[in-house]
């Protein structure tokens, strides 16, 4: 179902684009709005994924509608600001690109976890919602990336890798993994890394790659959600005492 969801909410998120593209600013308040709608409408589906233990029904897509809006609207609020004052400042500077690159892989490691805090984590406002992200990055950056490292080894060793990746984690990081195209995009980029460096033609891992997008992106929304669940509010000494017993 929450495959299903997926699939259907970007459809939504292409209809949206369309209406709001010739609307100037209002469109992108428009598109801000129903991209925060649907991100938060997925979190609410991942959240009762891994809290349920029956399978969700249409009923339980139709009550996630609505759910953590204000706390993707408010993290995106915050941020706009800065990332507006950084586009504008590196317009003129000849190190402009790179200095945004930096910035913004900066934000992709540091707010990284912040979905999972929104739907795991009780927090009073978007602020502490970055505060957790980070100190949760600084306890748990090992556990926590590696397993994206992982995936990404056919995307760093292809010839435009580095270039890849910095592209890859600058559009991920400016919506602070809140961006619902990125939601998409993201697996999209990793299967077809993955697909090419297997020999797969890209005229046939193009289509593999729309096919088997939305369960690889539902994947790793929940071994996210359960990989936080585990890390969070378990120092690493205490996890080494606790397999240390067992």
């Amino acid at each position: 179902m929450t495959i299903v969801a997926v699939v259907g909410f970007g459809f939504l998120l292409m209809l949206a684009t369309q209406i709001a593209s010739p609307l100037g600013m209002i469109g992108g308040f428009l598109l801000g709005a129903v991209n925060a709608l649907l991100v938060g409408a997925t979190l609410s589906l991942i959240e009762q994924s891994i809290s349920h233990a029956r399978a969700l029904t249409i009923k339980d897509l139709v009550a996630s509608v609505g759910h953590y809006f204000w706390d993707v609207i408010g993290i995106g609020f915050i941020l706009w600001l800065p990332l507006m004052a950084l586009d504008l400042s590196m317009q003129a500077n000849p190190y402009g690109q790179l200095i945004s690159y930096a910035a913004l892989l900066l934000l992709f490691l540091l707010l990284n976890p912040a979905p999972e805090i929104i739907y795991q984590v009780r927090h009073d406002s978007p602020l502490e919602v970055l505060k957790t992200s980070y100190e949760f990055v600084l306890e748990n950056w090992i556990e926590w990336f590696l397993p994206f490292a992982i995936i990404l080894i056919p995307i760093v060793l292809s010839p435009t890798g580095l270039q890849s990746f910095f592209s890859l984690s600058s559009r991920v990081g400016r919506g602070a993994g809140l961006d619902f195209s990125q939601v998409l995009v993201l697996p999209f980029t990793i299967l077809g890394g993955w697909l090419d460096y297997v020999g797969i033609p890209s005229s046939v891992g193009w289509y593999l790659g729309l096919l088997f997008t939305p369960p690889l992106a539902v994947a790793m929304l929940l071994f996210r959600g359960h990989l936080f669940a585990s890390l969070h509010g378990v120092s690493r000494r205490q996890r080494r005492f606790a397999s240390s017993v067992k």
